[in-house]
């Protein structure tokens, strides 16, 4: 395996998001030596990170390093050299336009959200060009539960940048003995597969939500993984990409475990709750929810079918009853089997 080569590593990160996910990231960082402030948008949580410690909204119940500071003020963050964009997906690009004022040309920004933004069918590398054309992209994603990451439980994800000797510093930033990045240079490939195992996380939370049985589990996370294969293809991926860590090994994460808030989604609405009654009281965003009618309608575009994907879709947009579409799935034409 080709070993990166030592890299200098950045020291002043900005997290922007304090979700679950911005707050491990932000401990990862401060873990790894950095100094590293967390933009939030609530107040109540700046001051909980500054005072006790704890963001008891988003990462109930664990306590984050005191090196963790944290602010409401994107103006903060114009002394960093690296930003990791945390937001939900389809905020992604009101988020960098506001931060578009504080940070200079060229500071390397990691795309953190997995997601299809709606209205537009970009990807968040095409929301960064647009926002901050002078920005540097990478994306990192990969099969990670924020809670275990924040706890310092080993995890290991893609970081996709086409600029190796950046990618190298930037995992040489982020990574300690139970945070392993690895490098990929296919951004196109980290981002279409973490958009669609999403909404095939959803999925499978039906099924298990319906008492369907771990076969038909299996047969969703391996049908599904062919839909995000197919996808990224057809965008530009390539299909090694996709049989990694952001692509693969997050899939099965995500299908996996009630944990995942995509999958929790679809419990409940395999349970018989509607769309309103699954999501109330969550206090974080479920990508896949937002991202499923994006991703189907930019499939379209490409010619490139996605049944379980447009099921789900369909059932989000309370076009179809749960019990017809899972009939409709399994009675779908017999042919030989091909990912592609």
């Amino acid at each position: 395996m080709k070993k990166l080569k030592h890299a200098d590593h950045f020291d002043k990160i900005g997290v922007i998001g304090a979700g679950a996910w911005g707050t491990a990231l932000a401990q990862v960082c401060a873990r790894a030596g950095r100094d590293v402030i967390l933009q939030a948008r609530e107040l109540d949580v700046v001051e909980s990170i500054n005072t006790a410690h704890r963001n008891e909204i988003y990462l109930k119940g664990i306590d984050l390093l005191p090196q963790v500071r944290a602010t409401a003020n994107l103006s903060d963050l114009a002394e960093c050299e690296l930003i990791l964009a945390v937001p939900p997906a389809q905020h992604m690009r009101s988020t960098l336009k506001a931060l578009a004022p504080f940070i200079s040309d060229g500071v390397p920004i990691v795309l953190c959200a997995k997601g299809v933004e709606r209205g537009t069918d970009a990807l968040m590398n095409e929301v960064l060009a647009e926002t901050l054309p002078n920005a540097t992209a990478a994306v990192l994603s990969g099969p990670s539960f924020a809670a275990e990451v924040a706890r310092g439980l080993p995890a290991a994800v893609t970081l996709a940048c086409p600029d190796v000797d950046l990618g190298a510093q930037i995992i040489h930033t982020l990574a300690t003995p139970t945070f392993r990045p690895y490098h990929s240079d296919d951004m196109i490939g980290a981002e279409a597969a973490g958009a669609l195992k999403n909404v095939l996380a959803i999925a499978c939370g039906i099924s298990e939500g319906r008492g369907l049985g771990r076969n038909a589990h299996a047969a969703l996370i391996t049908r599904g993984f062919a839909e995000i294969l197919r996808f990224a293809v057809a965008l530009g991926a390539r299909s090694e990409t996709v049989a990694g860590l952001c692509g693969l090994g997050d899939l099965v994460l995500t299908c996996s475990s009630p944990q995942s808030r995509n999958m929790s989604v679809g419990l409940a609405l395999g349970g018989g709750q509607t769309l309103e009654q699954a999501l109330a009281g969550k206090v974080s965003v479920a990508e896949g929810v937002e991202s499923a009618p994006a991703v189907v309608h930019l499939a379209k575009k490409l010619g490139v079918e996605l049944p379980i994907c447009e099921a789900v879709a369909a059932i989000l947009a309370g076009e179809v009853n749960v019990e017809d579409t899972v009939s409709a799935l399994m009675s779908r034409p017999l042919k030989f089997e091909t990912a592609l």
